[in-house]
């Protein structure tokens, strides 16, 4: 079995309860695929491991390293084996503590602290130590490792199937079911289930037992968690007699012997399985699905992504690549956020979807109450929508319909910036630049808008008045047409990135005022605390009269957005002066208010509320400037900026995008250029280790030439 596979064979090991029996589980288990390996494997190089990820209770040793009991116990278990000589101990505990408490109580008393992430990363280290590797939790799923994050935490933070060990006895059932649907909603995938007795025998209780295996082999069947093994209790295991002991040992991995067989076996075989299904479906997708920005067929070159966790995206082919681009953006909170899949299951369970129309629901009413408070002050109405496209279409029918309410139907047209990106709907893309933007093919059917130059007004640079007469000239000799001005705040995003001086906004927002011209803030991509500050438009303190959210809104779970307006344009569309008006917005979508959705928003915006948002996205900024500043002295570099958690190498013509993409991935980074622009925006919980290597895969993509 070859090392190249050994990183995504194994199981995590996890039990109903603390008692449940999966220490002397994993023992037995380690002892039988070592066994099997002897069997199969001629030349003895078959390595199965069990690693504990957090021991407690842990004595001092000989050599005055705490001593893991349940290593104690695993090396107890393979005692009477004839095994070849191991490159590697067969096993280890990587983090130990004296006290025999839960972790995240241990790891206090001894001034440390246990990070999710930061175990599982060691975990993949050892794991590719050996060709089967059995990870022991501490106690059941719930487990604490912090004030935040449980044994479930890491679980998913390593993705490996997971066998749960049962205590046959009264009530496991529901302990058991109750974990496998822990388990299923966080997207974990099951190894099996063993059943065992860690009490004596007592009269009466086969019925019972036998019933519990029955129901658990059926439930578990139906959730992917079939019963590989009952196991009697066995005494004789701490019999004083080291004969005895080695005798239970014995008989309990033969017991076991099947479900080792059946582990490696169906692992082997799922890796086949996956590896000719990747094959298959990467054909598949190249023949047949378009992609965005892309051909139908054939298709450019994609990787299959399989799962994702904090800020990394995990590779069909085992590699865990760091996410520079929140998934365009949106998944500002990393992935596989438990409040947000809690949020998501509790509401599919009790309600996934109801229409809009003629009914209402708490989700979207708590939603729009925590929007409204956010917002600039003035914003007081809330209409949601599908996506960032659609709000801004529906933003600028708010913009048109007001002006024909207010009895100035001549008001049509609208005013956008050079370098704008707004969607790709007809609406929104009117008004993403005709020249530079990625509609140009579509002008002959667009609406003819107002452009006006891109602000020249650098973020980082002081303001030059002079810089903002032409535009405040045309607005005030246009007024007459326009019905509302939409911007990107402070940040253009796929026009270039680029950033502007709040200054210039604030000046837009007063002229708008006095030309009678409403201003739309698209903060698609700078809400909810992008650039440093919760809304972009906080940067110049001014307040639009229609604003469009979305992307971050749902923390990159599922689309949502939500388009929040003044009092003054809400009424005005509500109560028309003019005649024949309907008095309602004219706009509906089908899964408007979705439950779904405003549920995991509504949990997005308090996560993001709860965590230190504002000093991650400075500690970004500065890694970010830092680490991408090498590139400013590289030929066919323009310019390298840096604003919030958003860090932009700009170059002189457009780079060769799937060129590039394919070297960051093998740099075990995931960013896609566009453009002009190598951009990442990476998750807020991205720790330093992750952006330092995002910025140093961009500085050796253009230190070798990359960008030309």
């Amino acid at each position: 079995m070859s090392p190249a596979s050994a990183a995504s064979r194994g199981c995590f090991i996890t039990g109903t309860d603390t008692d449940a029996g999966k220490t002397t589980v994993t023992a037995a288990l380690l002892r039988a695929l070592l066994e099997y390996g002897l069997e199969s494997d001629p030349a003895n190089s078959f390595e199965a491991r069990a690693i504990k990820p957090v021991q407690t209770g842990c004595e001092p040793g000989e050599d005055a390293n705490p001593a893991a009991p349940d290593v104690k116990r695993y090396s107890e278990a393979l005692r009477g084996l004839s095994l070849p000589d191991a490159a590697q101990p067969r096993a280890s505990a990587l983090r130990c503590f004296r006290p025999a408490c839960s972790p995240h109580l241990a790891a206090q008393a001894a001034g440390e602290h246990l990070d999710a992430r930061e175990l599982a990363l060691a975990c993949r280290a050892e794991v590719c130590k050996a060709n089967f590797t059995l990870i022991e939790g501490a106690g059941g799923a719930h487990v604490p490792l912090n004030d935040e994050e449980d044994m479930l935490d890491l679980m998913a933070a390593l993705d490996f199937p997971v066998l749960l060990v049962v205590s046959n006895k009264l009530g496991c059932i529901n302990h058991a079911l109750l974990t496998l649907d822990a388990l299923a909603a966080r997207g974990l995938r099951g190894a099996g289930m063993i059943l065992c007795r860690t009490v004596p025998d007592r009269a009466g209780e086969e019925i019972l037992r036998a019933d519990n295996a029955a129901v658990l082999a059926r439930k578990g069947a139906e959730r992917g968690f079939p019963v590989l093994a009952e196991l009697p209790f066995l005494p004789d295991l701490d019999a004083p007699s080291s004969e005895e002991r080695e005798r239970a040992w014995a008989r309990l991995s033969a017991l076991l012997r099947d479900a080792a067989r059946h582990m490696i076996c169906s692992c082997s075989g799922e890796i086949a399985k996956q590896s000719l299904a990747a094959d298959e479906l990467l054909a598949f997708d190249r023949d047949h699905i378009w992609h965005p920005y892309a051909p139908a067929a054939p298709g450019p070159k994609v990787w299959e992504a399989v799962s994702a966790a904090g800020a990394r995206i995990r590779l069909r082919d085992g590699r865990e690549v760091v996410d520079g681009m929140s998934s365009w953006w949106c998944a500002a909170l990393g992935y596989r956020r438990p409040e947000l899949i809690r949020a998501l299951t509790e509401q599919a369970a009790r309600m996934p979807h109801v229409m809009f129309g003629g009914l209402t629901h708490q989700p979207a009413v708590t939603l729009a109450e925590k929007l409204l408070a956010l917002a600039p002050a003035g914003l007081n109405n809330v209409f949601f929508a599908d996506s960032g496209s659609i709000s801004v279409e529906a933003a600028i029918k708010m913009a048109l319909q007001y002006w024909q309410a207010a009895g100035k139907p001549g008001k049509t047209r609208l005013a956008a910036l050079r370098g704008a990106y707004h969607g790709d709907t007809c609406g929104a893309m009117s008004v993403c630049d005709p020249v530079t933007g990625m509609h140009h093919l579509f002008s002959g059917i667009l609406p003819r808008q107002l452009f006006l130059e891109r602000p020249s007004c650098r973020f980082d640079q002081a303001f030059e008045p002079a810089s903002f007469a032409q535009t405040e000239q045309t607005l005030r000799r246009e007024a007459a047409t326009l019905a509302a001005l939409i911007v990107e705040p402070v940040v253009q995003g796929a026009g270039g990135m680029w950033f502007y001086h709040p200054e210039y906004l604030r000046r837009l927002r007063a002229v708008c005022d006095e030309a009678g011209i409403l201003l739309i803030a698209d903060e698609i991509a700078t809400g909810f605390g992008r650039t440093g500050k919760l809304f972009a438009s906080e940067w110049a303190e001014i307040s639009p009269d229609i604003m469009c959210l979305g992307k971050a809104l749902t923390g990159g779970t599922m689309t949502l957005s939500a388009v929040l307006t003044s009092h003054r344009v809400a009424d005005a569309i509500s109560r028309p002066k003019a005649e024949g008006l309907p008095g309602a917005f004219m706009h509906g979508p089908t899964f408007m208010g979705s439950p779904l959705a405003c549920a995991v928003a509504r949990a997005a915006v308090d996560a993001l509320l709860a965590s230190a948002w504002q000093e991650h996205v400075a500690r970004l900024e500065r890694r970010l400037a830092e680490g991408l500043a090498p590139c400013r002295n590289i030929p066919g570099v323009r310019d390298v900026r840096a604003l919030g958690a958003i860090g932009v190498v700009e170059t002189e013509h457009p780079v060769n995008t799937e060129k590039m993409q394919d070297f960051f991935v093998r740099q075990g980074v995931w960013i896609r250029p566009f453009n002009r622009t190598v951009y990442v925006m990476p998750p807020f919980i991205t720790p330093d280790a992750d952006a330092d290597l995002l910025t140093r895969s961009i500085c050796l993509a253009f230190a070798q030439g990359m960008h030309l």
